[in-house]
């Protein structure tokens, strides 16, 4: 067993000894799976290393951590290393005290180098839905691509391709499908040794399936998706890292069909970076978009340049992110915002 295989680069953490070294392949609530180069195997956090330490980075699937190795037992993980890329979303928990739900950020991966955005060409196709995954790709470090699976269910596969290449400005984009294996060559590109590709997408969309047909068989389950609406049920439930005869390593991931912002503003402008690019070219540098002169947003949304629907999607996202990250600082922007438009409609 050789860390190294695992996709650990030894020039980023030169001071490292590197049989200290181990990376997690799968997480079980407080229990973690490793492997280093001692061989495989469990361990759990050293809490003192990390509950009384506020710079502590707790650890999650694909993360590098240091371990105190026990060949008898669950090793103790007492450092993470500093991630190269990580995905994150909101989460919610319950706070009896004040009797409401905090958002808090909840890690899925890390220390990956391409971010696959899996949407199956069924009913599950959602336009918006990839503009939320696009927003936080960007934001995680990692290269997005998109994957339009079940490609063998539609006779008009480029026409989804030229919907998706209107919200996915520079990213590319491929349709597969794992039954007539069409497509799945060109993708393998980016399965080259030491590559950690990331799988994002809800459930039924063939996460899974694409997984098996890459690692030529059936290392994860799958399951039927319902034919009305054209969902799956949650085949995978742990976030897992495989790794593929030739070196190339899968993070595959529970399905999500909705996902929380969380502090993603800088994913949201490059996703969004053809509305980013209209905002500074507006008259005044406080426009707000909603009735100013001189407002290229707005001008852009009456000549048909910009529609409307990709405008509101790029403000609730940035909202939402906003608000998830800091929402007493969000509310109180949001009634500044407001006074200003009040102001400009009197002067008006």
């Amino acid at each position: 067993m050789n860390i190294l295989e695992y996709g650990f680069k030894e020039k980023l953490y030169p001071n490292v000894d590197i049989n200290k070294v181990a990376r997690i392949i799968a997480t079980h609530k407080d229990r973690f799976e490793i492997v280093c180069n001692h061989g495989k195997g469990f361990a759990k956090i050293k809490r003192g290393s990390f509950y009384d330490n506020p710079d502590s980075i707790y650890p999650t699937t694909g993360d590098f951590v240091l371990i105190e190795w026990n060949e008898s037992g669950d090793s103790m993980i007492y450092e993470t290393l500093k991630r190269i890329s990580s995905f994150s979303r909101t989460a919610s928990s319950s706070d009896k005290k004040k009797e409401l739900h905090n958002q808090h950020e909840q890690l899925v991966a890390s220390n990956f180098d391409y971010v696959f955005i899996m949407q199956s060409l069924n009913n599950n196709f959602n336009l918006n839905r990839i503009e939320r995954y696009l927003s936080l790709a960007w934001q995680s470090g990692g290269v997005p691509v998109i994957i339009l699976t079940k490609s063998d269910l539609i006779d008009n596969v480029q026409d989804y391709i030229d919907e998706v290449e209107t919200v996915a400005i520079g990213v590319d984009i491929y349709a597969v499908s794992c039954i007539t294996k069409d497509g799945i060559e060109n993708i393998k590109k980016y399965f080259s040794k030491g590559k950690t590709i990331v799988f994002l997408g809800s459930s039924g969309v063939g996460k899974s399936t694409l997984v098996n047909t890459l690692y030529g068989e059936e290392v994860m389950k799958t399951a039927e998706i319902r034919e009305d609406d054209s969902r799956g049920r949650h085949t995978t439930t742990s976030r897992n890292l495989i790794i593929l005869s030739n070196g190339a390593m899968i993070i595959d991931t529970p399905g999500m069909r909705e996902i929380g912002m969380w502090n993603a503003e800088e994913g949201i402008n490059k996703t969004f970076e053809d509305i980013e690019g209209l905002t500074h070219l507006c008259k005044y540098s406080d426009c707000t978009h909603t009735n100013e002169p001189g407002c290229k947003i707005l001008e852009a949304i009456a000549n048909g340049e910009l529609s409307e629907e990709r405008f509101n999607q790029y403000l609730k996202l940035l909202k939402e992110s906003q608000y998830n990250m800091d929402s007493e600082q969000y509310l109180r922007a949001k009634k500044e915002k407001f006074k200003t438009i009040a102001k400009i409609n009197r002067q008006k």
